[in-house]
């Protein structure tokens, strides 16, 4: 299987970008993908923050099942400050603006000491496709901020004023290494990876494998699939949905994109890709 490569230029360029703003916030958002706590968790982000405040948001909640849960858990058990919520409904405010407010209390705090009442400003960071923009647009109630559904849809900094805080998009930054090809392949899934430089053959059949795995019920309910190797479930999804050639071959590319595009609209299921041995990689704090 193709090794999957990341960190083009601008993603250094958004990391250098962060590291200069970081000075003008007063604390970091972090924003993850529910579906895939660890393999959205860029540790990186966490060392660039420094000293500051960092609030964890396991964004697309709603897509995922009680395997957040237990990501979320383990990452309070560390001391993380850690909320899940769905940025794409209106409700998810009222669990993410008291989660904001108790990051930067003692800011807060000390400004108005000061007797300042300027907003206080958080950095919205993540990997590609979290919903960092979709999470702006919800706190300022407006589309201030560009939004997608997939990877590089922010490509500058956009400081957006947010109620009591202002809030600065930034650019959906992976780690520098992407060692963890299991990972990587997840993110690909979740579309955290620009389409056009993967092997979507190689990326259906992974999905489907870990379907297969965690969740055949779900394979079953939406294409009628009871088992077998991931190429003959995709065959089996060509010949249920008509993707055929002519002579009666397989659309395979049809197939595969048409998987990969239930899987992330939440098509499927409430699904969580990553296992619970994998939450270890959360630093306590």
């Amino acid at each position: 299987m193709k090794q999957i490569q990341w960190y083009p230029g601008h993603m250094a360029k958004a990391v250098r970008m962060m590291q200069e703003n970081l000075k003008l916030c007063d604390a970091v958002l972090i924003v993850l993908d529910a579906r895939a706590p660890v393999s959205s968790y860029n540790p990186k982000l966490k060392e660039l923050a420094g000293n500051k405040p960092v609030l964890y948001l396991l964004n697309k909640s709603d897509l995922a099942d009680g395997g957040a849960d237990g990501a979320l858990s383990a990452m309070r058990a560390r001391g993380m400050k850690a909320v899940k919520c769905a940025a794409a409904s209106p409700a998810a405010s009222r669990t993410l603006l008291p989660a904001m407010q108790e990051a930067v209390a003692e800011r807060t705090a000390r400004l108005k000491e000061k007797g300042s009442a300027r907003p206080l400003r958080f950095m919205v960071a993540g990997i590609p496709n979290t919903g960092k923009s979709t999470l702006i647009n919800l706190l300022s109630g407006g589309k201030k901020a560009q939004t997608g559904d997939k990877a590089g849809v922010t490509r500058n900094k956009q400081w957006v004023k947010c109620g009591a805080f202002e809030l600065l998009d930034t650019p959906g930054s992976m780690p520098p290494s992407c060692e963890n090809q299991v990972h990587a392949r997840r993110l690909a899934c979740l579309g955290s990876i620009n389409d056009d430089i993967l092997e979507f053959d190689e990326i259906a059949l992974f999905l489907l494998e870990e379907l297969r795995e965690k969740y055949p019920a779900s394979l079953e309910e939406r294409y009628g699939i009871a088992g077998g190797e991931p190429l003959q479930m995709l065959e089996e999804i060509c010949t249920r949905r008509g993707f055929l050639l002519r002579g009666g071959e397989f659309d395979y590319e049809r197939g595969e994109r048409a998987l990969i595009d239930d899987f992330r609209k939440g098509k499927l299921g409430k699904i969580c890709l990553d296992f619970p041995d994998e939450w270890e990689c959360f630093a306590s704090e």
